[in-house]
């Protein structure tokens, strides 16, 4: 019998929901439940089924987007991705950030003999098995990312992205203090590891935010059209305080609130880097001509092309990219710099994707292949990932180093 089987018809149970950490908050007619849960326990998971089986609630509202609960429920829905849309729709650094956190829970189920979020789950397909309404409360993950993003510098988001690259490939088992913590705390929080801890801005996006974002869906879904009267809400223990807060206290219109908090700063319209770039390595060419004559002028280019077209190339080659990619990364590291709208990273990603197309087999093996360093160079999936990162990050080396070249020669 699978988890959902399991999930789909509750087992008898002796725990007492009313024992752990709850609370019950009265508005506008409608009595909301709160039931704080720990992600990596069992007795959450019973406690949750005693909950919806004996409580009278007519409506349960889960700590879940619909992304996340089709990641739990649906094990296959990964082989139904467009790895090439994702690429060239921009979203390949936000899928290897969804890559970290299903990895971080694959090690701790690995460690601790349940799935993270397993009561998450039970709550969800207990509810439909039951025929009660159910509403998926977080955030999507997409757009926490995203705006913890933008809250950080960019030294912020450079160790932000290096702490869900260690999730990615790290495969140590998950200390003692971090799992007393997600008993207590929220999955997201700890996937962002060490770099979580004592931030400010990360906290206000991840934790404070998404106490607010739920406390308006709860609202939000409790009409008088629903018919929700008593709502049972499952939640992690770390988010019971603040929705005991601001859900009562809340006076904005919960849809506007809704609205506000999923709201992603647009970027400027003007891409002032790549315009400052492609000013000063274009205007450093005409000045090697102009000043130097031919010889100069083409010893620059030269090396800029050489430079960063090599580099990318070799990022290319050290991901395991097919010689194909590895000269469309050679090609199109020397230009797509003075860009804003390409990356040689993306090209060498499509060109990869395309010539070695990933099967239904590397997506469903996806999750345990990245959990091994060997993994991301076999599964073809993660293997355009790799080829994503490393070429960017070659051709960005060449960048500097053209730069600084180029830099020298106009003041020397």
């Amino acid at each position: 019998m699978t988890d959902a089987d399991d999930a789909a018809t509750p087992a008898a149970t002796t725990i007492d929901w009313r024992s752990q950490p709850h609370a019950v908050v009265e508005r506008d007619g409608v009595r909301y439940t709160l039931l704080g849960t720990a992600h990596v326990s069992s007795s959450s998971v019973e406690a949750v089924r005693a909950a919806i089986d004996g409580g009278g609630f007519d409506t349960i509202a889960v700590e879940l987007d619909p992304q996340r609960l089709q990641s739990l429920t649906d094990p296959g829905a990964l082989a139904k991705l467009d790895l090439v849309q994702v690429i060239r729709s921009g979203k390949t650094s936000l899928f290897a950030a969804n890559l970290g956190l299903a990895a971080y829970q694959r090690r701790l189920a690995e460690q601790l003999g349940i799935e993270p979020g397993a009561e998450l789950k039970a709550a969800a397909v207990d509810a439909r098995a039951r025929g009660l309404a159910l509403h998926l409360i977080d955030r999507d993950v997409g757009i926490t990312f995203k705006r913890a993003s933008q809250r950080l510098g960019w030294w912020g988001r450079a160790n932000l992205m290096g702490g869900l690259i260690a999730a990615l490939f790290g495969d140590e088992d998950v200390g003692d203090d971090e799992i007393e913590k997600l008993k207590h705390g929220d999955m997201l929080e700890a996937s962002f590891g060490e770099f979580a801890a004592g931030n400010p801005a990360l906290y206000e996006a991840v934790i404070a935010e998404r106490d607010r974002y739920m406390a308006a869906r709860l609202r939000e879904s409790a009409t008088a059209a629903s018919g929700a009267r008593e709502v049972l809400a499952v939640v992690g223990a770390g988010h019971l305080r603040g929705l005991a807060q601001h859900l009562p206290e809340g006076h904005e219109e919960p849809t506007a609130a809704r609205v506000e908090l999923e709201t992603v700063k647009e970027k400027s319209s003007i891409p002032w880097f790549s315009v400052m770039l492609a000013t000063f390595v274009l205007g450093g060419f005409a000045w090697g001509f102009w000043r130097g004559g031919i010889d100069v002028g083409a010893d620059l280019l030269l090396y800029w092309v050489l430079l960063t077209g090599t580099l990318g190339a070799i990022g290319c080659a050290v991901a395991g990219g097919h010689p194909l990619s590895i000269l469309a990364a050679f090609l199109a590291s020397p230009i797509t710099p003075l860009h804003p709208a390409l990356a040689s990273g993306t090209i060498s990603a499509l060109v990869e994707a395309w010539v070695r197309k990933p099967t239904h087999a590397d997506f469903m093996a996806l999750r345990n292949d990245v959990a091994t360093i060997r993994g991301w160079w076999r599964n073809r999936v993660a293997r355009v990932l790799l080829n994503f990162f490393l070429t960017s990050l070659g051709t960005a080396i060449g960048v500097w180093l053209g730069g600084a070249r180029m830099l020298g020669k106009l003041l020397g």
